[in-house]
């Protein structure tokens, strides 16, 4: 095929418009390569912009200049401690390679436009193993204005599931904590006064991850970056053992897009492909439960697997506890759990884990406790004393909706007996559990599950609770329960890619011209989530090493092997 016979010509495709593209293409950009976003929705953000918008980056400059003391030799310890070896996408290779492109990537976006901070006590998920940081290795971008994208703005995602506020997502646990703490009350009134100086000038700020991708989504219009939408991508093109291209659906019709130095994908996992997750994912799981992007159905891993590309870590996903509203919609319980007067127990009546861990640690452990003893789902159980003073999703403490308690999706009770009763509990096990748990926790101590012992636990934790901000009885009535499952906010699991983010064949090889990032590969932090924005910071940083090395190899093999002896390419 000779290249006039591709309907589109350019350097780089990036398939999906996620962080790790925006990044990978801004980086392409300005190097001097033509790029080209492809993108299935009908808006630009991907999953990064119904996120939080946090990024997990060890040893980055912007929480050096913070004061937090980090090294490479931390970040390796911490890695080890963490993650450990989950085969090949978990390589000391691929992890020298992510810690190695921080610096120079974060620098590069700066320079970009894009105004990072440090998250300020967001701590590492493990800031009590070797390495951890308890001050955090997150970061976030200052606030953004939607109305700085011009016409772009009817293109751009936002979350219809976070409030039109101008809040960042490091200020969500003290904002959590309002009706208790002057400062959590300080943090509500500056985000109100944002928000009125907003209103006042007709326009809206956004934080979390509309922050995150406004910011590169602007660098990328300044950069005249095309980026269609609505188009989704069919079938990766090779060309002898080569990706040289892809094929989509544009318009109601295939358009072949010739990519010279190569695609990436970055195109999401599959979260909503029910079909997936019976053959690869955990049992049980539903698409009902998950509050990933909802372009996660996978065709893009599967067109990439067609063509010979390695899988693995397929039955992983970014666990999130999670409850189902009587619409029908997941609500991901993060900060609640945290909060004191609340446990969560299995089907038996027992507690089975520290309630404050990660997402993904609770809901993993979720799924082990499944295998011995029904746990999914399990139930979330609290007292009047929670239920009045903490918010339950943006619902305010002392709040309850009708149809919460009206449709049995919250259950109420005058006893834990009673309660136990209406969730099918064995009222004598659920008693006995919540009295153990009482007799510890008014000494502010969790000898079974250690809740309230990390900086994480406490970062979402109940200052004016004391000793431990994690820890309060079970005993004011009326309780409360809430069923509780395994949801996700993506599959993390896909193709396996090498240092440089190229995606290898099931022999092990580079496929040459192909590359993938974000939860469309198996990850680096493998079965684990180190810190706040785990994910998104491997997105970014493995979207940056594929440009790197596009970059690298524009003028060399590729040139050379696309170019006959008079000058046609061909293949």
């Amino acid at each position: 095929m000779v290249e006039s016979e591709w309907d589109v010509v350019t350097d780089c495709v990036v398939v999906g418009s996620g962080g790790g593209s925006m990044c990978a293409v801004l980086a392409a950009d300005h190097a001097g390569l033509q790029t080209l976003i492809i993108e299935k929705a009908d808006v630009v953000g991907g999953s990064t912009a119904m996120s939080g918008g946090i990024l997990w980056l060890p040893d980055n400059p912007v929480s050096r200049a913070a004061g937090v003391v980090d090294s490479h030799d931390d970040a390796l310890r911490y890695f080890a401690a963490v993650v450990g070896d989950e085969g090949p996408s978990t390589s000391p290779q691929r992890t020298e390679a992510f810690l190695a492109a921080i610096e120079p990537m974060v620098e590069f976006l700066a320079h970009q436009g894009v105004p990072f901070r440090h998250c300020e006590g967001y701590s590492d998920y493990y800031d009590d193993r070797p390495g951890g940081k308890a001050r955090g290795r997150s970061i976030e971008t200052e606030l953004f204005s939607p109305d700085l994208l011009g016409p772009w703005l009817e293109k751009f995602r936002i979350s219809e599931t976070l409030p039109p506020i101008p809040l960042r997502t490091s200020e969500v646990a003290r904002a959590t904590v309002a009706n208790r703490t002057l400062r959590g009350a300080w943090t509500v009134a500056k985000v109100a006064g944002r928000y009125a100086a907003a209103k006042l000038s007709r326009r809206e700020v956004r934080g979390s991850g509309a922050a995150l991708q406004g910011w590169m989504m602007l660098a990328a219009i300044r950069a005249e970056i095309p980026i269609w939408t609505g188009t989704p991508v069919v079938d990766i093109v090779l060309a002898e053992g080569r990706a040289v291209g892809v094929v989509a659906e544009r318009h109601g019709k295939l358009v072949r897009v010739r990519a010279r130095c190569g695609v990436l994908l970055n195109s999401g996992g599959f979260s909503h492909n029910e079909t997936m997750r019976k053959e690869f994912g955990r049992s049980p799981a539903s698409t009902a439960w998950t509050v990933a992007n909802p372009g996660d159905t996978g065709e893009v891993i599967q067109a990439a697997m067609m063509r010979g590309a390695a899988v693995d870590l397929m039955d992983e996903a970014w666990w999130i506890p999670t409850s189902v509203l009587p619409d029908g919609s997941p609500l991901y319980i993060v900060y609640e759990r945290a909060k004191p007067h609340g446990i969560m127990v299995d089907r038996g009546g027992f507690r089975y884990v520290n309630e404050g861990a990660s997402y993904m640690e609770v809901g993993r452990t979720m799924y082990e406790r499944n295998k011995t003893v029904p746990a999914i789902p399990s139930w979330w159980i609290m007292d009047a004393h929670h239920r009045s003073r903490y918010l339950w999703g943006l619902t305010p403490g002392g709040f309850t909706p009708r149809n919460w308690i009206s449709s049995g999706y919250m259950k109420k009770a005058n006893s834990i007996e009673e309660l136990a009763r209406l969730c099918k509990i064995d009222p004598t096990s659920l008693r006995t559990t919540v009295e153990n748990f009482n007799s510890n926790a008014v000494k502010g101590i969790d000898p079974d599950f250690h809740k309230g012992e990390r900086a994480y636990d406490r970062y979402y934790g109940d200052p004016r609770q004391k000793p431990n901000p994690c820890l309060g009885p079970v005993d004011k009535p009326p309780f409360y329960a809430v069923a509780v499952y395994p949801g996700d906010v993506g599959t993390c699991g896909g193709l396996l890619t090498d240092e440089d983010a190229r995606v290898q064949d099931t022999d092990g090889q580079v496929i040459p011209g192909l590359y993938a990032t974000g939860n469309c590969t198996a990850s680096v932090m493998g079965r684990t989530y180190p810190g706040a924005g785990a994910s998104i910071g491997a997105s970014f940083v493995f979207g940056w090493r594929a440009a790197q090395h596009m970059i690298v190899t524009k003028s060399m093999d590729l040139a050379a092997a696309s170019t006959s002896t008079d000058g046609q390419w061909q293949t």
